[in-house]
């Protein structure tokens, strides 16, 4: 039986299964990462409990720092540990560390919660900067959207690392720090990035006959 028809029973067949390779969680038993993963994968929830045990500390922390919010950091956590507990699989000790692995759910995930918070922003700061219609004035109307689809454009047109960085910065209101941190990026990387994706932003929009404020 190769390696993934034995996950496949393994899981199919719940917590009696035993191939004669995955260890039993005993009590007090010290168990590496890589055997409470296994034994995780043999559904057994003493494996996970104490996966969480040692690495939740270090994942809420990590979640905690990015979203700047307790209650979404712990949400984080709960995901993350949900996610290895219904596919444990998707660890490979061959390519790093447990904790490694844990810290870089973490991390996507949150930065994906960060970005999807400073589009909303976006979204709601448009919507509350829109004339009511009869006390518009058309022309100024037409010029102001005209130059938001401009800019819309040029930050589209940016290196992606720079248009995350200036996401964050500009549009999430998050300090050059907080930027760093969320991005996984030296602050000193994350500053050169701003300041070259806003001078590209300035060169772009001069062109196109628009002065920046």
């Amino acid at each position: 039986m190769g390696d993934s028809d034995t996950q496949t029973a393994r899981r199919s067949a719940g917590p009696g299964f035993d191939d004669g390779r995955s260890p039993a969680l005993r009590a007090g038993e010290d168990l590496s990462d890589g055997a409470l993963v296994v034994a995780i994968g043999r559904w057994q929830p003493q494996a996970l409990a104490e996966v969480y045990r040692r690495h939740a500390g270090a994942v809420y922390a990590l979640a905690s720092r990015i979203l700047r919010d307790s209650t979404l950091a712990e949400e984080i956590v709960q995901e993350v540990f949900l996610r290895l507990w219904a596919r444990p699989e998707t660890f490979d000790p061959e390519r790093g560390k447990l904790r490694s692995f844990l810290l870089a759910q973490a991390h996507g995930r949150a930065v994906d919660v960060v970005r999807s918070d400073v589009s909303r922003r976006r979204r709601e700061e448009q919507s509350a900067s829109e004339p009511h219609p009869g006390n518009a004035d058309v022309g100024d109307q037409v010029w102001k959207e005209a130059v938001a689809g401009r800019i819309k454009t040029v930050m589209a047109a940016l290196p992606e690392k720079q248009r995350k960085a200036l996401e964050l910065a500009y549009f999430g209101g998050y300090t050059c720090r907080e930027v760093a941190i969320a991005l996984g990026e030296p602050e000193g990387t994350v500053k050169s990035r701003i300041r070259a994706g806003l001078r590209r932003m300035r060169a772009d929009l001069n062109r196109a006959g628009i002065e920046p404020s």
